[in-house]
């Protein structure tokens, strides 16, 4: 589902990321683990088409982000670390337009956006202004956002941060049955304890190079995810 190659991207003359590759397969919860500054969300940023990059390749169902980065986009949601969103727009006229660039058709998306904002307590303030709301609501918002037009992919930088637990537990099996579904989820995040529960598979990064991957059992061996990342940090 996403695959990254070699990846480099260097800003003056420094490498925030250095030869980089990872594989996320469909029905993979893939969890992204890194100090501030290590690299998680340039990658991630480039994943996205949001960032050139200097060498390598990322590939998403089968295509380039270089080469087609518009069909690449179609199949792909991103949940940034902090959701810019259109102020000036009530909760459901940005859920509507996010639709409109899916061409996500009406009876469907009725139905995800009640679905959706029903779960995550956000209905009744639909016809309010995203101005008026606060971060954990544009948090919800832009993980609605990203789930009404069914995307192959959903990159997130940092989702939980923001959310109530409530919020946190909703979306934590919104991610399961996405994946479960067939759809792949790569994610960065602070929360070691939220990576070691949820994850299926998990990356380390550090100063833009992976230290180590694979499945949790294989990176974690016998101690806690926590343990692995502060041994490696210290290395």
């Amino acid at each position: 589902m996403l695959r990254i190659e070699h990846l480099t991207k260097t800003y003056g003359g420094k490498r925030a990321v250095d030869d980089l590759s990872l594989h996320i397969e469909p029905g993979q919860i893939y969890g992204f683990i890194g100090h501030n500054g290590a690299g998680k969300t340039t990658t991630i940023k480039a994943c996205c088409g949001i960032l050139k990059f200097d060498s390598g390749e990322i590939c998403i169902d089968g295509r380039s982000v270089k080469a087609e980065p518009l069909e690449c986009k179609r199949v792909l949601a991103y949940i940034p670390d902090n959701p810019d969103m259109y102020d000036f727009m009530t909760g459901a006229a940005y859920l509507n337009f996010i639709c409109d660039v899916f061409a996500v058709p009406q009876a469907e998306r009725r139905e995800r956006i009640r679905r959706y904002a029903g779960l995550f307590e956000l209905t009744d303030d639909l016809g309010s202004p995203v101005s008026s709301y606060s971060h954990g609501m544009k948090q919800k918002l832009a993980v609605i956002s990203a789930l009404v037009h069914a995307p192959k992919l959903i990159i997130m930088d940092e989702p939980f941060v923001g959310l109530d637990p409530v919020a946190s537990h909703k979306l934590k099996g919104l991610m399961r049955e996405h994946c479960d579904a067939g759809g792949a989820i790569f994610f960065s995040t602070h929360v070691l304890e939220v990576a070691e529960k949820l994850c299926d598979m998990v990356a380390i990064i550090k100063s833009g190079r992976l230290i180590r991957a694979g499945t949790m059992d294989e990176v974690r061996g016998d101690d806690s995810l926590e343990d692995v990342f502060l041994e490696l940090e210290e290395g």
